[in-house]
């Protein structure tokens, strides 16, 4: 493949040199191979052509890695000789413009999304709730949304639960049953997610796309790195769901683009089998919907896992630009794992694609991209270039500095509480107790005059009885005395 006249990633050299258009790039893509054979510095190389060429890249850092694309490279010999074999002859050492971001706000601006704009069904995802109690979650929600009860929070989202449990009966008919239990079971996996500290991500000021699609002032893409080591090792099912919420509101937002000569943005989704592990069934349609649509909104998506099989087949026919890194082959499952992966490439008579999988040497694929067309090239075994920045963490000043120099400093580093369900359910709450109060107070007063008019006709009626009564009984006394 010669140098090709539309923009592009050069990536690294075989027969021949092997380019990443940018054109197709919205195509999607995969990244994979077993652990320690390179899969981090492909990303990282990708990131930063994308960013040369002004396509801003969402990524996130599950080993504490690609910090280092702010920092400048150090000069390597071992970097600079292979760059010269393989005929790049622009290698240069550079940083990047970096955005960091983490959802405990810790390495990087925090990143929250509203409990709405989550959803039922990625919200049970990240709860584990069965269907019964997803049910429930859905009539929460529905609830809220027909009685003008924003759910922004946890504390909204439970504020809403202990209302629609305490009127289970009352929305029975409309909603459905609202089963007690169910919305026991939920409190108490709303009370695990928050121990994990998981409840920190949910609220305001959400995340804005458009933060997401920087360019800065020479005209490069902004590389946003999420912070995941941590979010992975606590709370891996929302890590995977948060990537896929944010991959679902691109895909909502976005306007239609059609193909664009290079993408709006680049979602890196590292991990990515952490994503379809015991998903349900609408939440695989939805991922595969999503996927397929979302390259006409000039998004490209670039899948990164250990095995190609841990992507279900649906998705994976969608991912045109693929590397492979070495994979092991020693078991029968490994070995099934590689055929299937050299089954995807369209074959190159020069060699065995399985059998070279299993021979690759580190920073060393197996690489096929799209022509202008949307046609795989024939698969070629190449050598990746070296990164330009920083390979490893950034050092802790330079990541500093980048902090500060953040375009969206201050924006989202401060949580905002703003009137929402708890605020209205217990303003509603206090009201209808005054209204009982007043109620009770009106009632106990209509029943004293009911009862003094009662009181006072037997009174009287006493009164005239006793009266006449009386007076009988006195004649009758004083004529016996007189009888005597």
């Amino acid at each position: 493949m010669t140098a090709p006249d539309a923009p592009a990633i050069f990536l690294g050299k075989g027969e021949r040199p092997q380019y990443l258009l940018t054109k197709v790039a919205n195509r999607h893509g995969l990244i994979a191979g077993a652990t320690g054979t390179g899969k981090t510095v492909s990303l990282q190389i990708l990131a930063e052509g994308f960013s040369r060429l002004g396509v801003p890249v969402f990524a996130p850092d599950v080993k504490g890695d690609l910090s280092g694309l702010c920092e400048q490279g150090e000069a390597r010999a071992s970097f600079e000789k292979r760059a010269a074999e393989l005929g790049y002859d622009d290698y240069r050492f550079e940083a990047f413009p970096v955005v960091f971001w983490d959802l405990f706000g810790e390495q990087g601006h925090p990143v929250r999304a509203t409990v709405a704009d989550m959803g039922p069904l990625l919200l049970s995802r990240i709860l584990d709730l069965n269907e019964v109690q997803e049910g429930v979650l859905n009539v929460a929600f529905a609830v809220a949304e027909d009685e003008d009860l924003p759910l922004l929070d946890f504390e909204d989202l439970r504020a809403m639960l202990a209302n629609i449990g305490e009127r289970a009966k009352a929305l029975r008919t409309r909603y459905g049953n609202i089963s007690t239990q169910s919305v026991g079971a939920i409190q108490r996996r709303l009370l695990t997610l928050d121990r994990q500290e998981g409840d920190r991500f949910f609220g305001e000021p959400a995340l804005e796309l458009e933060d997401l699609m920087r360019v800065d002032r020479e005209g490069r893409g902004f590389i946003n790195i999420l912070a995941a080591d941590r979010l992975i090792q606590q709370s891996p099912v929302l890590y995977s769901v948060f990537l896929f919420w944010l991959l679902s509101r691109l895909f909502d937002r976005l306007p239609e683009v059609g193909n664009p000569e290079k993408p709006k943005l680049v979602f890196f989704f590292d991990e990515a089998h952490l994503l379809f592990d015991r998903a349900p069934r609408a939440l695989l349609d939805k991922i595969e919907q999503v996927v397929r649509l979302i390259r006409s909104k000039g998004v490209g998506v670039f899948f990164v896992t250990q095995n190609p099989m841990d992507v279900p087949e649906d998705v994976l026919g969608q991912l045109g630009n693929r590397i492979q890194h070495a994979l092991r082959a020693y078991t029968p499952k490994e070995q099934k794992a590689v055929r299937i992966a050299a089954q995807t490439f369209r074959p190159n008579p020069a060699f065995d694609a399985a059998e070279a999988i299993t021979q690759l040497e580190v920073g060393e694929a197996l690489v096929s991209t799209l022509d202008t067309k949307g046609a795989p090239s024939m698969v070629e075994r190449t050598r990746i270039i070296p990164p330009s920045s920083k390979l490893g963490p950034a050092a802790p000043d330079v990541r500093q500095r980048a902090m500060d120099d953040s375009p969206v400093l201050g924006k989202y580093d401060e949580p905002l509480d703003r009137d929402s369900a708890r605020e209205r359910l217990a303003a509603r709450r206090k009201r209808e107790m005054e209204e009982g109060r007043l109620q009770e107070r009106g009632g106990a007063k209509r029943g004293r005059r009911r009862q003094t008019y009662l009181e006072a006709t037997v009174k009287s009626v006493l009164r005239s009885l006793g009266s006449s009564l009386g007076r009988r009984i006195a004649r009758s006394i004083v004529k016996s005395l007189f009888r005597r």
